[in-house]
């Protein structure tokens, strides 16, 4: 499918101003949740440009930088792991997601997500179920989204590393699940995840 094509599409229906929206981090264990607005130039190509979970960590790097630079804007939003306990991981992936939009510099005429509505934003929206292996605007947010999440968590390996942050990023892997075991929860692990509830583990300070 050509995820471009799909853009142009919307843009030939008088939406000029494209914002796709996508989060990264929502199933970890551990982590913030980060949302990433992009708004593509029109005639915008970067070969590779899909769902960021499918690419190689290296070619992710690279096409994250080919967007900073071609990119018309970029908005970041970030939810930490004391706000998805607080309102939920759905209303804090929101929350991000509205961060981002707001970061932006120009006003999009048209907003497209995966698969989330955000009702607060009055912008015309279109959600779209797997909308990172549909729209370029979209799988391009995936990227920035994602390449800034594991940014953070290779960050937060340098404070906590008895986690191995920097390889499970967060993530339930039989390793990080192992660390948790040993250790307890650290103050960035969301303590109303399921996987960390079941351990009835002591809160660790450190």
């Amino acid at each position: 499918m050509d995820l471009y094509a799909h853009d142009e599409a919307v843009r030939r229906k008088g939406f000029r101003i494209l914002a796709g929206v996508d989060e990264a981090g929502r199933g970890p264990l551990a982590g913030p949740v980060v949302a990433a607005a992009v708004v593509l130039q029109p005639g915008f190509r970067v070969d590779g440009i899909r769902d960021s979970k499918k690419i190689p960590e290296k070619e992710r790097q690279q096409l994250f930088w080919e967007i900073v630079a071609g990119a018309a804007d970029i908005g970041i939003g970030i939810s930490d792991s004391s706000e998805i306990d607080r309102i939920n991981i759905l209303n804090a992936t929101k929350e991000a997601m509205l961060q981002a939009v707001s970061g932006l510099s120009v006003k999009p005429s048209m907003i497209l997500l995966d698969a989330i509505t955000l009702p607060s934003i009055k912008t015309n929206q279109t959600p779209i179920i797997k909308g990172d292996a549909k729209s370029a605007s979209i799988a391009a947010a995936s990227i920035i989204a994602k390449v800034v999440r594991d940014s953070i968590m290779k960050q937060y390996h340098s404070v906590y590393p008895a986690y191995g942050f920097d390889l499970n990023k967060g993530y339930a892997t039989k390793a990080h699940i192992k660390c948790l075991l040993d250790n307890g929860p650290c103050p960035i692990h969301r303590t109303t995840f399921q996987g960390v509830l079941d351990m009835k583990l002591p809160y660790n300070n450190f």
